[in-house]
């Protein structure tokens, strides 16, 4: 009888192996730095991991590590997917200073509008410009954030003048130029740092949406939010959803199709807007808990958007020294933007 046992393991263990490829099930493990409850996490990440389990009839099983479960930190995301030490990541271009200059232009101020507008803008805009920059992996989805405004403790930001001498937290170097340029001390951090630094001191204020304030709970740490007039915004950041190389090469045509059918516009748009619809929760905190909602009128925002244009010009310059055409992708975003959030007003 052990002898059969035996017999019947090996057997089992044989079939396995004898699988084809396209039969067995692959794992596709994502890595990211915020919390699952987060709007990103659980309103796009994990309903589009169900959707690749079930278009590949289990043929894929996918795998959700938030909070940087499987180690590292956010700027070691990008490294981690194209060196195949996870399988898909979420993450900022934008933590590696310098290591993506084109996609910088979504980042410029006052140049893009809210999330599912820029992130339809931002999928054309990486057809056109960037497949250079991230050849390395599979690109599934390219996006923003909804409009980014001004998260402080005491009186606030209510006007250009107050931003003199405080110390701001920036998502990168583009966002930390605007920061410079309009009087604060620009203090560079990933997202999941921001509550510690703001209840410590180290920070006075933040620049994030309103989508990421509620699972960080930053309304209970400042007492007022500055937004700005218009449909562009202060700033977004810019964001990658992007899977291994080999990994996606390495799948059988039917299985890649279930990538393919799950990436580009529609990946993007779908994740635009989440951070849009994000965005209200977070508004909503802040009235609850009585905080000041300031809402500066066009004729100060436009003090705001003269101070910021020498950012976009240094951008540019900076950009051909490095043999890059920055006026024309500042056009380019300029343009795409117009096509989906209509004309600057």
């Amino acid at each position: 009888m052990k002898t059969i046992a035996r017999l019947s393991v090996l057997a089992a263990a044989f079939a396995v192996f004898a699988l084809p490829a396209s039969a067995q099930q692959i794992t596709l493990r994502v890595h990211q730095f915020l919390p699952a409850p987060a709007p990103v996490p659980s309103k796009f990440i994990a309903p589009w991991a169900k959707k690749i389990e079930e278009d590949s009839k289990g043929r894929i099983k996918v795998e959700l590590y938030p909070s940087m479960q499987l180690g590292g930190t956010p700027p070691q995301l990008f490294d981690q997917v194209k060196d195949g030490v996870v399988d898909i990541i979420w993450t900022l271009p934008g933590y590696t200073p310098g290591r993506f200059p084109k996609s910088e232009a979504f980042e410029l101020p006052f140049i893009s509008g809210n999330a599912e507008q820029n992130s339809q803008a931002a999928w054309e805009y990486y057809e056109k410009n960037l497949k250079d920059e991230y050849k390395d992996v599979k690109v599934i989805a390219i996006h923003t954030h909804g409009p980014g405004l001004i998260h402080a403790k005491g009186e606030g930001v209510r006007k250009l003048e107050d931003m003199k001498g405080i110390k701001v937290r920036g998502p990168s170097r583009v966002v930390n130029k605007l920061i410079t340029a309009l009087g604060a001390t620009p203090v560079g951090m990933p997202v999941p740092a921001m509550p510690e630094a703001l209840s410590k001191g180290v920070i006075d204020g933040t620049v994030v949406p309103w989508e990421v304030t509620t699972p960080l709970r930053i309304a209970e740490l400042v007492n007022t939010h500055t937004t700005f007039a218009g449909n562009r915004s202060l700033y977004v950041a810019f964001f990658i959803f992007a899977m291994n190389k080999a990994k996606y090469d390495g799948l059988p045509d039917d299985l890649k199709k279930v990538i393919d059918d799950n990436s580009g516009m529609v990946a993007s748009r779908w994740v635009g807007k989440v951070m849009d619809e994000g965005d209200i929760p977070g508004l909503e905190a802040a009235k609850k808990r009585g905080n000041t909602i300031v809402a500066l009128d066009a004729a100060e925002t436009k003090r705001w958007k003269e101070a910021a244009q020498k950012v976009q010009a240094e951008w540019i310059d900076e950009m051909k020294g490095k043999g890059i055409d920055g006026k024309q992708l500042v056009d380019d975003v300029r343009a795409l933007v117009a096509k989906y959030a209509g004309p600057e007003s």
